[in-house]
């Protein structure tokens, strides 16, 4: 039997589109001999839908969309398996359930529940989803397909240390003897994450001694980016199908007679740098699409972070839909200017520039009468920064162009960064790489030519808001701060154990926790954050903002 992996980029609530996109690789797939295509979890109505399951029309519109895919595709060769959420049963005190449906010439073969339900990290599917009763096996054309969705397939005790479920529903589809694992999953990208999922997938193969197939979604929704990476594993644990990462795919292969793939090179796909460009290069452009926009606004500084976010924005949108904007201040340095308009050449995007001397001068005579006596600080920094970002979304009224903010993970964490100022913004793109895998991916890109300016990976980060400004003024060295911030904020470790660990002074450490604990109320009022961690700001960290935290 030929199988087809048909990884696609769908959207959340786009049912025509998204219709349109699995008949059209369905298609593809018939015509490739495929007698069954595969396709991810909550497929047909996009991941994820959060409280539009709610809505009883949005769970009638699934339903119908399950109809209307039977009828569009009853014709073809190939069966469907596709994901979709279903209103549950009124008894069972949730709205949906979470499915997969399988179609052959136009007839519901089967409608498989999920059944375990995650509630970590960015996942709160127990608050919409009524999990699976039981599992049942189905045939096709005599072969006995064992269907799980996604979290499914993350509970194999002899894998895990820790489980996270009494149960594993691939133990109960077992005993009803199938012949094939096929997995439908929605399973976000974070650095690694792709080779732990291979590495269960042929841990369970291998258990069953039967092949595993995962379906895995592709494409940016809102924070979370799906990196699609599906695969198939033989019965001995060997990859027999991969698709790409990152970019839709369709892959068609025999797994019960296909020979293991020539992985020359497993470490090639976790190279953590190129990933993340990759991923924060997809969920860019699909973040900006499909909000309905084609073109950004950059405010370039002439530091690494804005250059990273446009060249991100470049290769995500093009060039021609890129505007950069330098607003120099008093403060800020001929060779900042000089070095954006070198990037900005680099690039091939347009740059402009807008003074701000003359409008930061009217703020502080505005204000002069109040501030009668007191000395000049972090107000009249501020001041500068927000001025920027007022221009910023005037012009982004003004152009109809989303602006992309340029802050990383380090300043987000200790509230090294301006509310309504260089905050601004639709879309926090480097959110969740902190300052030091901001170099390192600067770097990468360099690996061939020169993209970012030599200038700006040399010079000390400053945010140029006064004299010989300098961020190692107010902060410890980067290379001091982020392991302390990937620890705390990212595996949630004591100070104790971070200073311990990494022979840094329990008063720094404890000095930086203070200050992440106390710009909570920064980080809740920014833009989202693309997700590349296994822990980032946003959805999937969640922490009160009024508390008095003892360190």
């Amino acid at each position: 039997m030929k199988i087809a992996l048909a990884q696609i980029n769908p959207t959340v609530g786009d049912f025509r589109g998204n219709l349109e996109k699995i008949i059209a690789a369905s298609r593809r797939a018939a015509a490739q001999g495929a007698r069954l295509t595969v396709f991810s979890e909550l497929v047909i109505c996009g991941y994820p839908p959060a409280d539009f399951l709610e809505k009883a029309s949005f769970l009638a519109r699934c339903r119908s969309a399950v109809d209307e895919l039977a009828a569009a595709t009853a014709e073809l060769s190939t069966a469907i398996l596709a994901g979709v959420a279903l209103p549950a049963e009124p008894a069972t005190g949730k709205p949906a359930v979470n499915a997969a449906v399988l179609l052959d010439r136009g007839r519901l073969l089967l409608e498989q529940h999920k059944r375990l339900l995650p509630f970590y990290d960015v996942f709160d599917e127990q608050r919409y989803f009524s999990p699976a009763r039981q599992q049942q096996v189905v045939e096709l054309d005599g072969v006995r397909l064992a269907i799980t969705i996604c979290e499914d397939a993350w509970n194999d005790k002899h894998f895990w240390h820790r489980r996270l479920y009494s149960v594993d529903p691939m133990e109960e589809l077992m005993r009803q003897n199938p012949s094939l694992h096929i997995n439908l999953s929605s399973s976000p990208f974070w650095h690694g994450k792709r080779a732990i999922r291979r590495e269960m997938l042929a841990a369970i193969a291998r258990r069953d001694n039967i092949p595993v197939l995962m379906c895995n979604q592709v494409g940016g929704n809102d924070s979370l980016i799906f990196d699609g990476s599906s695969l198939a594993i033989s019965a001995q644990g060997e990859l027999i199908a991969q698709a790409a990462s990152f970019a839709e795919d369709l892959v068609v292969f025999n797994p019960f007679d296909a020979p293991p793939l020539n992985f020359h090179d497993p470490s090639a796909q976790e190279n953590d740098t190129e990933a993340a460009y990759q991923a924060l290069v997809l969920a860019t452009r699909d973040y900006v699409r499909k909000c309905g926009f084609t073109k950004v606004l950059i405010a370039l500084s002439g530091g690494i972070d804005s250059a990273l976010v446009a060249a991100i924005a470049k290769d995500a949108l093009g060039a021609e839909n890129v505007l950069a904007i330098g607003m120099p201040s008093p403060y800020s340095s001929a060779g900042s200017i000089d070095d954006s308009k070198r990037l900005a050449a680099n690039l091939g995007i347009r740059f402009e520039l807008i003074g701000i001397s003359g409008l930061f001068s009217e703020y502080t005579r505005a204000l002069s009468s109040l501030f009668e006596g007191l000395k000049p600080d972090t107000t009249e920094e501020n001041i500068q920064s927000r001025i920027r970002g007022t221009l910023m979304m005037a012009l982004s009224n003004k152009f109809s162009a989303l602006v992309l903010t340029t802050g990383n993970k380090s300043e987000m964490a200790v509230g090294y960064c301006t509310l309504y100022g260089d905050m601004v913004g639709a879309l926090a793109v480097i959110g969740d790489l902190v300052k030091t895998r901001v170099y390192a991916v600067c770097h990468w890109l360099n690996r061939e030519r020169e993209v970012i300016p030599h200038a700006i990976l040399e010079k000390p980060p400053s945010a140029e808001l006064r004299p010989d400004q300098k961020d190692t003024d107010s902060l410890p060295p980067y290379e001091v701060l982020d392991p302390i911030l990937e620890a705390y904020v990212e595996r949630y470790e004591s100070p104790e154990r971070i200073a311990a660990d990494h022979g840094f002074p329990l008063e720094l450490v404890q000095q930086v926790v203070r200050l992440v604990e106390r710009s909570e109320y920064k980080r809740q009022q920014a833009a989202p954050v693309l997700k590349v961690t296994s822990k980032s700001f946003g959805m999937g960290r969640r922490f009160p903002i009024a508390v008095k935290v003892e360190v």
